[in-house]
């Protein structure tokens, strides 16, 4: 083993190193939600995630979009097979290992396709720049993509590029010098694309083209390692948590919402006839917990692996029609402060600082929540299923449950049906007087 493979196997065990701690830090954070169960209709449940995670079957819904996106997935998933084969290179010091088990034709045909794959890459990362940049599609530029979500989606398309450019150059270059009979450059592949960019090479010595190949490699797989732990802190953590928020979403119909235990207790104990409304309280009972939720660990988990699987494409926004009609409310907004509130709780629980901040006032105010018309738009629009819905009701269910901090209207309906068993104004008495006008 030699200095470089030395070298090499230290970055990539650093790198995953650093992966793993760092995805450790987010998996707790998700942790600290309350539990639900969502271990029910598990077939349903792989059914729905090979649909909409595996599939794309939402993200064609807008299809320019879509079919760039699919290219960067398929371009995602098959060139990783790649990384295989540098990483086996990179620790053992072989050239192209897989060209020696795979059948000469197979292996010619995985090369030939992920060139292929990597110039469509490019072009769409191209188009995709343009279109949040010169373009500026309106759904892009909302209130809350600061600079740095903005930027973040920009550095992205950048890297692929840099990838993908530097992907085909080693490929070019090793072609070069496997026709010119250099040492270790000793396997032929197809090379459908990376042909058109040898031309850049032409007339350069076996020293000059060993050092681009050799940097190009070094860069690309350097590269992935640092994307790889890049996605953590970026809306692109996607990648890796699109699957399971697919696999754990809400299955029930749009528009049927969850009953809370307590309450739905205390009606049945109202409405049983005999029931005691004397009797003593159980001894060992459990104490009434909180309704709804002021914080991000008043969330469940589900809620919060949606809020850190959140892609920021602003579907769910433009969908809005609180959102349309100019209302504060942006549903890609709550799932962006949820993500953002309990990674600062966390962080802060780990560090031992005092925290005093919510969710609720301080990242999200009661006049977004109240704009919401529940409507579902945003959970119908988004390509991976999230449901920012869920959490705006939750907040609001504490802003009336454990503040009696509704809006008038919704306080006046309140009292009627604790009043008069109805929303309107008029006793029971008089609900049948329109017989006799």
């Amino acid at each position: 083993m030699g200095i470089s493979n030395i070298i090499f196997l230290v970055v990539f065990l650093v790198a995953i190193t650093f992966f793993i701690r760092n995805l450790n830090r987010i998996i707790a954070n998700i942790k600290l939600g309350r539990d639900i169960d969502r271990s029910d209709r598990s077939t349903d449940r792989w059914k729905n995630m090979f649909r909409v995670a595996v599939g794309q079957s939402k993200m064609t819904r807008r299809p320019v979009a879509g079919i760039l996106h699919i290219i960067l997935y398929l371009g995602f998933v098959i060139i990783n097979i790649e990384v295989i084969e540098i990483i086996v290179d990179g620790v053992f010091g072989s050239h192209r290992f897989l060209s020696a088990i795979l059948p000469f034709g197979l292996y010619n045909f995985l090369i030939g396709s992920f060139e292929i794959l990597a110039i469509l890459v490019l072009v769409a990362c191209v188009i995709f720049l343009i279109r949040r940049n010169v373009v500026r599609i309106k759904r892009f530029r909302s209130k809350e993509m600061t600079s740095w979500p903005r930027t973040d989606a920009n550095l992205i398309l950048i890297f692929e590029i840099l990838l993908m450019s530097a992907f085909l150059i080693m490929n070019a270059t090793d072609a070069l010098l496997f026709t010119s009979g250099a040492s270790h450059y000793v396997t032929s592949f197809s090379n459908p694309i990376s042909q058109y960019f040898q031309f850049m090479f032409m007339g350069m010595d076996t020293a000059t083209l060993v050092a681009i190949e050799r940097f190009t490699w070094w860069f690309h797989i350097i590269g992935v390692l640092g994307f790889m732990n890049y996605v953590l802190i970026s809306k692109h953590l996607h990648i890796f948590f699109a699957f399971p928020s697919t696999y754990f979403a809400n299955l029930n119909p749009l528009g049927q919402f969850s009953n809370l235990q307590s309450v739905t207790n205390e009606v049945k104990l109202m409405m049983d006839p005999n029931a005691d409304p004397y009797a003593a309280p159980v001894a060992d009972a459990a104490p009434p917990e909180q309704f709804g939720a002021k914080d991000a660990t008043d969330l469940n988990w589900v809620q919060l692996l949606n809020a850190y699987s959140c892609t920021e494409c602003g579907r769910c926004t433009d969908s809005c029609p609180a959102n349309q009609t100019g209302k504060l409310l942006s549903p890609r907004k709550i799932l962006m402060d949820t993500r953002d509130r309990i990674t600062e709780l966390a962080d802060n629980k780990r560090k031992g600082k005092e925290d005093i901040k919510s969710l609720l006032g301080d990242y999200i105010t009661a006049e977004e929540l109240w704009a919401c018309t529940s409507c579902n738009a945003c959970t119908d629009a988004c390509p991976i299923e999230l449901d920012p819905l869920s959490i705006i009701m939750d907040m609001r269910r504490y802003l009336v449950m454990e503040q009696s901090a509704a809006p008038t209207e919704l306080n006046m309906m309140f009292s009627n049906v604790e009043n008069n068993g109805a929303p309107w104004q008029f006793p029971a008495s008089d609900r049948l007087n329109w017989k006799n006008e």
